[in-house]
């Protein structure tokens, strides 16, 4: 007995101190080398603390940032990444943070952003793509969907011919019935009912968020973490039900490709038929269901926030709301908008541009490495993660010069490449091999949908409006976008 029980005992220990061990790896020995490995190349930034590294103090000072609205102006940096902006200011441009144990370079160069983004050497991670969305398939469902958002505008107006909305709220609903008509097509009330349990999944990681870091949170047994399972599992079943059954359709000869998960079965049904199991390009059901969630975010997250602040924003410069109004008018009339007649609106592509550029859906891209790997004339240890920080690139005098908090659309007059010193500096959407899947979809869907409001609205903003925009996963207004509509 007394042998059994100093055996246990010694496995005991052993386990502990086996603990102790990996904990001071991970948490010390670890970073501190990283720490010391990155500072001799003359990369500086806030201090390392145990375990949370910075996040205690990026939370802080952006939940102090977020107490009161700010002036009505486009310099929000400050506000919604205070902690980034703070860096940025004492480090430089190109500086580190820790998110927990792990090192995050920021860069701000246009070089080492190129090599990042086009990732030749395959040492950022990055998704498969999808194919080409063909916009021009899509478009009968954007229309639906905009008929639908200026009836239900028209009704709220009513005979008093003016009323005020919350736009935020407006465009997640319209986009999220767009995505799924376009999506999904003839599955459209499991692709809406997919938007709902997203949605939901959102707002319950916006809690966890906004929570104070604690180690292995999300693996607690709380209701929260048991409620983002249960929507993870349901919705990975949902999308496989969905593409099995398009697949034994395919099979069959039953093709339907007028939606996006038609388009990507397709093309990936031929690859398959064309060069079999060994093909490496083919997706499998898994990396199928991936780029359908992702598609889901980017097509209708980037396209409700980009229809929200060009609001805000033509409320606040309403010459500009219009000029474009105007032009909308010379080129479609009040008939609806159509594919041909989109590449001609000059002036409503370079309004959402620059807001892209104020206003960036996502305010940084953050890329992990998972070996050593070389950047410009910078090592980085595997396990590193790169930051791109787009707000605060979007919004740097150097890049764009000393007007870069001026809503100015002709900047983009000559096109992207020519509205900045530096044309890689302008990536609302990410770029190169990782572009946003949504991009082209949330833009044709951006200027449809507005041209469809000029057409019938003029608007400006609420007085009860405070202009707050904050960082939630994606640049969202805090307090709601409250416009103010005038039928025409």
């Amino acid at each position: 007995m007394g042998n059994f029980l100093l055996f246990s005992l010694t496995i005991s220990a052993v386990l502990l101190l086996s603990l102790i061990y990996r904990f001071f790896y991970v948490f010390w020995w670890k970073p501190m080398k990283h720490g010391r490995y990155l500072n001799d190349q003359g990369i500086k930034g806030p201090p390392y603390k145990l375990v949370v590294g910075n996040t205690t103090e990026d939370f802080q000072l952006r939940n102090e940032a977020q107490l009161k609205p700010m002036d009505l102006s486009h310099a929000i940096v400050p506000r919604v990444l205070p902690f980034h902006y703070r860096t940025l200011k004492t480090y430089g441009k190109i500086s580190m943070t820790w998110t927990g144990a792990i090192p995050r370079v920021s860069i701000m160069d246009p070089e080492l952003i190129r090599e990042v983004l086009s990732d030749k050497s395959g040492c950022f991670e990055k998704t498969k793509l999808s194919p080409v969305l063909k916009a021009l398939r899509m478009l009968p469902a954007f229309l639906t969907g905009c008929c639908e958002l200026i009836s239900r505008w028209e009704k709220s107006v009513g005979s008093e011919g003016s009323c005020e909305l919350d736009v935020w709220p407006e465009f997640q609903n319209f986009t999220g019935d767009v995505i799924s008509r376009t999506a999904f097509g003839s599955s459209y009330k499991q692709g809406m009912w997919i938007f709902q349990l997203q949605t939901e999944q959102a707002r319950l990681l916006t809690r966890s968020i906004r929570s104070i870091v604690i180690p292995g949170y999300r693996f607690l047994p709380l209701q929260v973490n048991k409620r983002r399972s249960e929507i993870e599992k349901e919705v990975c079943s949902l999308l496989r039900g969905m593409i099995m059954e398009r697949e034994r359709e395919m099979k069959m000869g039953n093709v339907s490709n007028d939606d996006l998960l038609g388009l990507l079965m397709e093309s990936n049904f031929k690859d398959f038929q064309e060069q079999g199991s060994s093909n490496a390009t083919a997706m499998t059901i898994e990396e199928v269901i991936e780029e359908c969630r992702l598609f889901y975010f980017a097509g209708q997250e980037t396209t409700a926030i980009l229809l929200t602040w060009t609001m805000v924003v033509l409320s606040m410069h309403p010459n500009w709301q219009v000029q474009a109004r105007e032009e909308v008018l010379q080129v479609f009339g009040k008939n609806n908008p159509d594919f041909d007649g989109l590449s001609h609106l000059k002036i409503v592509t370079m309004i959402l541009y620059e807001v892209l550029r104020l206003y960036p859906p996502v305010v940084f891209t953050a890329r992990c490495v998972d070996k050593t790997t070389k950047l410009g004339d910078i090592i980085l240890p595997p396990g590193a993660q790169v930051s791109l920080p787009t707000l605060l690139i979007h919004h740097d005098p150097e890049i764009w010069g000393e007007d870069v908090e001026e809503f100015k659309p002709e900047r983009f007059s000559g096109g992207i490449s020519k509205a900045s010193k530096n044309q890689l500096v302008f990536f609302p959407f990410s770029w190169g091999p990782r572009i946003c899947i949504g991009q082209n979809f949330a833009m044709i869907e951006a200027k449809v949908a507005l041209a469809i409001i000029l057409q019938n609205f003029s608007f400006e903003l609420s007085p009860s409006y405070a202009h707050a925009p904050c960082n939630v996963i994606t640049l969202q207004p805090q307090y709601g976008a409250q416009i103010i509509l005038h039928r025409l």
